[in-house]
């Protein structure tokens, strides 16, 4: 039987790119990435709650992914995150993006950032079990989680 692959490696397989070490990546580039896994995460625990509306789902997601709330899950999650995910969260924390935050404080824009950096490092280093980890911690702990 074959072994299962995770997504990012299903996907690198499939189309024939070269892999990149994780680290290499600019913060910006993490956190664009890291932008879509967390979206997917949450979709996908939104989605797994029941069939409604599509706007009630879009609704819901929104609420969990606007940079307030992935702020306060980085916030709840900082003094979990090991070394090496500290430092890839300060580095997508302190990057200068050329866009500014529309509907948040800029303190939450760069904590969100940097959280999506480190989803997105995670994902590129094939690491979901822990993305889904560290997010349902925060969601817990910020009572996000069941909402």
């Amino acid at each position: 039987m074959e072994e299962s692959l995770n997504l990012k490696d299903y996907v690198i397989k499939s189309f024939g790119e070269a892999k990149t070490n994780p680290k290499e990546y600019s913060p910006l580039a993490l956190a664009f990435i890291g932008d879509a896994v967390y979206s997917l995460v949450i979709r996908t625990i939104i989605v797994d709650r029941g069939n409604v509306p599509v706007n009630r789902l879009h609704k819901e997601t929104t609420s969990l992914v606007k940079a307030e709330a992935q702020a306060a899950v980085a916030e709840a999650l900082h003094p979990l995150l090991t070394q090496e995910e500290e430092a890839i969260y300060r580095r997508g924390r302190n990057a200068k993006s050329g866009s500014s935050a529309k509907n948040a404080s800029i303190q939450d824009y760069r904590k969100a950032t940097g959280m999506e950096a480190l989803t997105g490092y995670l994902y590129l280093k094939g690491d979901m079990e822990r993305i889904v980890t560290l997010l349902k911690m925060g969601m817990e702990l910020t009572g996000q989680y069941g909402t």
